[in-house]
Protein backbone atom coordinates (compact mmCIF):
# COMPACT_ATOMS: atom_id res chain seq x y z
CA UNK A 1 0.00 0.00 0.00
CA UNK A 2 1.11 3.51 -0.69
CA UNK A 3 0.64 6.66 0.59
CA UNK A 4 1.19 10.60 -0.63
CA UNK A 5 2.68 12.92 0.87
CA UNK A 6 2.95 16.61 0.26
CA UNK A 7 6.80 18.00 0.88
CA UNK A 8 7.94 21.48 0.22
CA UNK A 9 11.23 21.79 -1.84
CA UNK A 10 12.87 24.73 -3.83
CA UNK A 11 11.14 24.52 -7.67
CA UNK A 12 15.41 25.17 -9.31
CA UNK A 13 15.96 21.89 -6.58
CA UNK A 14 13.19 20.08 -8.30
CA UNK A 15 13.66 20.99 -11.78
CA UNK A 16 17.75 19.50 -11.66
CA UNK A 17 16.48 16.28 -9.48
CA UNK A 18 14.11 15.47 -12.47
CA UNK A 19 16.67 16.44 -14.96
CA UNK A 20 19.10 14.16 -13.47
CA UNK A 21 16.41 11.59 -12.47
CA UNK A 22 15.57 11.98 -16.53
CA UNK A 23 18.99 11.21 -17.51
CA UNK A 24 19.61 8.42 -14.95
CA UNK A 25 16.19 6.69 -16.60
CA UNK A 26 14.25 7.11 -13.37
CA UNK A 27 12.40 9.49 -11.49
CA UNK A 28 12.42 11.89 -8.87
CA UNK A 29 9.56 9.80 -6.95
CA UNK A 30 11.33 6.70 -7.26
CA UNK A 31 14.60 8.41 -6.10
CA UNK A 32 12.89 9.52 -2.98
CA UNK A 33 11.50 6.33 -2.18
CA UNK A 34 14.76 4.30 -2.40
CA UNK A 35 16.30 7.09 -0.22
CA UNK A 36 13.65 6.73 2.40
CA UNK A 37 13.61 3.10 1.63
CA UNK A 38 17.25 2.95 2.70
CA UNK A 39 16.98 5.52 5.57
CA UNK A 40 14.00 4.02 7.07
CA UNK A 41 16.16 0.24 6.81
CA UNK A 42 19.56 1.32 8.08
CA UNK A 43 19.52 1.42 11.82
CA UNK A 44 18.01 -2.38 11.22
CA UNK A 45 21.17 -3.39 9.39
CA UNK A 46 23.57 -1.61 11.81
CA UNK A 47 22.33 -3.87 14.18
CA UNK A 48 21.97 -6.94 12.38
CA UNK A 49 25.85 -6.09 11.69
CA UNK A 50 26.48 -5.39 15.15
CA UNK A 51 25.25 -9.00 16.18
CA UNK A 52 27.26 -10.56 14.00
CA UNK A 53 30.19 -8.66 15.31
CA UNK A 54 29.33 -9.78 18.92
CA UNK A 55 28.62 -13.86 17.67
CA UNK A 56 32.12 -13.55 15.91
CA UNK A 57 33.59 -11.97 19.38
CA UNK A 58 32.21 -15.08 21.06
CA UNK A 59 33.51 -17.16 18.48
CA UNK A 60 36.90 -16.03 18.28
CA UNK A 61 38.81 -16.91 21.33
CA UNK A 62 42.10 -14.41 21.71
CA UNK A 63 42.36 -14.74 25.57
CA UNK A 64 41.21 -11.08 26.77
CA UNK A 65 44.44 -10.11 24.54
CA UNK A 66 44.34 -7.75 21.46
CA UNK A 67 45.71 -9.55 17.93
CA UNK A 68 49.01 -8.08 16.52
CA UNK A 69 48.81 -6.68 13.10
CA UNK A 70 50.29 -9.52 11.80
CA UNK A 71 47.97 -11.83 13.51
CA UNK A 72 45.17 -9.85 11.90
CA UNK A 73 46.58 -9.93 8.22
CA UNK A 74 47.11 -13.97 8.32
CA UNK A 75 45.90 -16.15 5.25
Amino acid sequence: MTRDITISIAEDLIETAQNRARAEGTTVDDLIRRWLTDYAQRQQRVDAAMQVIQDLRTKIGTGGRRLTRDEMNER
